[in-house]
């Protein structure tokens, strides 16, 4: 076998690892883009080792993706000021046109745009615990060997990370149920009807908008119903979608130019959530339904 670089069975079996190992960096980073460069480097340092002494592959593959993400959210974190952290994750837009969205929305991935928000909060230590024990089941005593700690706090890491992502789990009604409750929100907020708003909106709900300079936050029904009251009466075009399995609507102006992406999480018939994507060119790039 080459020394330079490995043979074409192990190049076979790194593409067979591929989505995997892409499923694995996305979700620890949130980024399509960022999990795609994870994979390539991982790739590339592959490459660089003799794979005859590599015994695991996958578990080889899962070990180095892991660390290569943990660099990037240290480095996140070390620079707040161009931090992914401040900025929504990828969103999967696609059209909601019928009555059985639920297939549909499998597509949007098996982790949702909820968790992914959560996840956002974590720090890197507990993101990564969680992540690869949580979601794709590699041992503590692995994870422990990449943060460079024993498997116990590993462990602890994922169970301080798995209660702050239950905190935020509440049972949703049904998609037909979901859309009628954001479908009298939108009403509510066109007629500027503020009594109408506040029935529909969760007492705590949090709205995270998305703009060019970052990401803000508004927290409170009477807050944010006063600010959909305001924007409601925009003149645009708009039609509904899925959002990472969420229901949502995509507006653009009359020239056809999109304006936002908004996805709602609702529970208990209420809408506990609203994540609104407002920056031009994270719109631009992406793959949005056509106007109706």
């Amino acid at each position: 076998m080459s020394q330079t670089g490995p043979d074409t069975l192990v190049a076979e079996a790194f593409e067979a690892q591929r989505d995997r190992l892409r499923a694995v960096a996305h979700r620890m980073l949130g980024s399509y883009a960022d999990a795609e460069d994870v994979v390539q480097e991982a790739w590339l340092r592959l490459s660089r080792q003799d794979a005859a002494t590599i015994h695991n592959l996958a578990g080889w593959l899962t070990t180095v993706v892991g660390r290569i993400s943990l660099d990037v959210l240290r480095s996140r974190q070390a620079r707040p000021e161009a931090s992914y952290d401040h900025r929504l994750p990828d969103l999967v837009v696609t059209a909601d046109d019928g009555p059985e969205p639920e297939e549909r929305a499998a597509l949007a991935d098996s982790v949702g745009l909820a968790l992914l928000v959560v996840l956002e909060s974590l720090g890197p230590g507990e993101r990564l615990a969680f992540v690869l024990h949580d979601l794709f089941g590699v041992p503590f005593t692995e994870i422990g060997q990449i943060l460079g700690k024993s498997a116990d706090a590993a462990k602890m890491l994922a169970s301080r990370a798995r209660k702050k992502v239950r905190a935020t789990e509440r049972p949703a009604g049904g998609s037909r149920e979901r859309r009628e409750v954001v479908q009298a929100f939108l009403a509510a907020a066109h007629g500027g009807d503020f009594e109408g708003l506040l029935r529909v909106l969760d007492p705590e709900v949090r709205l995270t908008v998305d703009t060019p300079g970052g990401a803000f936050v508004v927290l409170g029904a009477t807050e944010v119903a006063a600010g959909a009251r305001i924007s409601g009466g925009g003149a645009v075009r708009a039609r509904p979608v899925l959002v990472n399995g969420l229901p949502g609507i995509v507006s653009w102006s009359e020239d056809g130019v999109p304006l936002s992406v908004v996805a709602f999480t609702v529970v208990d018939d209420r809408i506990a959530g609203i994540t609104v994507l407002a920056d031009p060119a994270r719109l631009a790039a992406m793959d949005l339904p056509a106007p109706v």
